[in-house]
């Protein structure tokens, strides 16, 4: 597995361990695209992206590169998708971000048409794309409707698209819709256990059986 870095350049990781024989998947490059949440940021110190999970699920004969920045927006992403992921020309790009517009107070519309926007692009350039639902969040019950009304029109894009949607909201939430304690780290950032639940979630939603 890769990890790119925000210019774009591929830095090399250890290969994740294979556990037994994985069907063999029809997909064999995948890009990981995000904020924080794809980075799997837990400190300064330590990050345990759900690539390293998700790759563990998968057949040895795929890919997973990471292109993710902590602190990014839909439009931060929106300006480096080209670089990112329409140059690097993989197979599948899954799309998770939404967080940080959330957190700074812009309108779903807004991160909307932004996810919209990386959707069609992608299908563009013959990359299949994973439409992410944001996961709930721990502390600050205000910032859980934004999510909601958000993965409602994530769902819906996603539908319309005949792309695959991935709900981590309700993969990672609790019965009140916060973000499940056993999964949080620091109430919007994900423990190696939620990471962990994220790769099963979309291991599920997308690759198995398939």
């Amino acid at each position: 597995m890769r990890e790119i870095n925000p210019e774009g350049a591929p830095q090399e990781t250890s290969p994740p361990q294979k556990k037994g024989t994985k069907p063999r998947q029809a997909v064999r490059t995948i890009i990981a695209f995000g904020d924080s949440l794809t980075v799997g940021f837990q400190s300064l110190n330590e990050a345990t992206p759900y690539a390293r999970h998700l790759a563990t699920l998968l057949h040895p004969d795929v890919t997973i590169n990471i292109a993710a920045t902590s602190g990014e927006t839909t439009a931060d992403m929106l300006w480096r998708f080209d670089r990112g992921v329409i140059h690097v020309a993989p197979d599948m790009v899954i799309i998770l971000g939404g967080s940080n517009d959330i957190g700074w107070g812009l309108s779903t519309e807004v991160t909307f048409n932004n996810l919209q926007e990386m959707y069609q692009k992608a299908l563009g350039a013959g990359i299949k794309p994973v439409a992410c639902a944001v996961p709930s969040i721990l502390g600050a019950d205000f910032l859980i409707p934004p999510r909601i009304e958000l993965n409602q029109k994530i769902q819906k894009e996603a539908l319309h698209l005949n792309i695959p949607f991935v709900d981590l909201f309700a993969a990672t939430s609790d019965p009140s819709d916060r973000l499940y304690n056993g999964y949080s780290y620091d109430g919007l950032h994900l423990n190696s256990k939620g990471y962990e639940k994220i790769a099963v979630a979309i291991y599920e939603s997308v690759f198995k059986g398939k």
